[in-house]
């Protein structure tokens, strides 16, 4: 019997305000998903906006980034007509499967959760219940699809771990109903940093917009960014052990080095010696050239609202139609009558 084509399945929180940090840690990740999948596997990519209501949160501002999340991907390489992207609440089985592995989860699992413990902190009794159970909504979100795989970074291994405890324990209980998914850890993404302070992360939160190169930044606002980032006096070393104390510098080469698809130490070992009066306009250069083509799209499809609302209803109805038999499963199994 030949193996089942692989799906990989995952999904992103609908930020707004898109910068060079996302572009480089996830999105160029999921692209490469994309373009390296055999024939007969199946890319789902979702927008978690069920997940953003797990916590305070403007009604209009999820909306808006939604829309430019979706724009973003598309624009950066994600196909509708070869990766399947939807938003979640368009799929209502996936809160409706929610509920059904609700009754298999435990309390004790959700309570070893480290991002409840990290997010909920002390005042543990004042936060949603949405988000102490936000794990068995990922749970959820993969195993409605039967996925074979979720990449996962570091801060998402221990939930899909649970993901596939519960799949077990469900499987143990009711009848073989879901596939237990394997994790893929994606090729090491570049740690992007904030272009005033080499020890934050670039975010869209800064308060100063020169903090962060986002993708519908024009030309011009992309060089003087460049141009203001925050450095030192000191030449570049001509290898990454020079930079041990340096996290602007650093951040720059390592931006550079994501951008022209080399090693830190390649990049260092062309511009070793230079100061940042030379190395900075390359890296503007290079920083132009590689977005460009990303803002043109991005801004064409924000104008077009009905071409980015035909994508997601599109990649919709297709997961709709790809989770159907897994919920009538889970119904089934629990012995529910619809």
């Amino acid at each position: 019997m030949r193996p089942a084509p692989m799906r990989v399945v995952s999904g992103i929180q609908p930020t707004g305000n898109l910068h060079l940090g996302n572009y480089l840690g996830a999105i160029r990740n999921w692209v490469r998903m994309q373009d390296e999948m055999e024939d007969g596997a199946q890319c789902l990519f979702f927008l978690a906006d069920l997940h953003a209501i797990s916590q305070p949160h403007d009604p209009a501002e999820l909306k808006r980034g939604t829309l430019e999340m979706a724009a973003a991907l598309v624009a950066c390489g994600i196909d509708p007509n070869r990766s399947i992207l939807f938003n979640q609440a368009q799929v209502p089985a996936h809160a409706e499967l929610q509920w059904l592995l609700a009754g298999t989860a435990r309390m004790g699992w959700l309570n070893r959760m480290t991002q409840w413990k990290d997010k909920a902190g002390k005042n543990r009794e004042g936060q949603s219940v949405a988000l102490f159970t936000y794990p068995v909504l990922q749970a959820a979100d993969v195993l409605l699809y039967q996925a074979s795989h979720v990449p996962v970074g570091e801060d998402q291994k221990q939930h899909l771990e649970l993901a596939r405890d519960i799949a077990q324990k469900f499987n143990n209980d009711f009848g073989e109903t879901f596939t237990l998914p394997e994790p893929i850890v994606p090729p090491q993404a570049a740690r992007i940093m904030s272009l005033r302070d080499g020890s934050a992360k670039m975010s869209k939160s800064d308060a100063s917009d020169m903090a962060r190169i986002n993708l519908a930044d024009d030309a011009d606002l992309v060089m003087q960014k460049v141009k203001k980032a925050k450095t030192d006096p000191e030449p570049l070393p001509s290898e990454v052990a020079g930079l041990a104390d340096r996290a602007e510098a650093l951040n720059l080469v390592t931006i550079y080095a994501a951008l022209a698809n080399e090693s830190a130490d390649a990049v260092l070992a062309r511009f070793g010696g230079q100061g940042f009066g030379a190395f900075k306009p390359a890296l503007g250069e290079l920083l132009v050239e590689t977005l460009r083509p990303i803002s043109t799209r991005f801004t064409e499809l924000l104008d077009d609202r009905e071409a980015l609302d035909a994508i997601l209803a599109k990649g919709a109805a297709r997961a709709r139609e790809i989770g159907r038999p897994t919920l009538d499963a889970a119904y089934a199994a629990l012995g529910l009558i619809r």
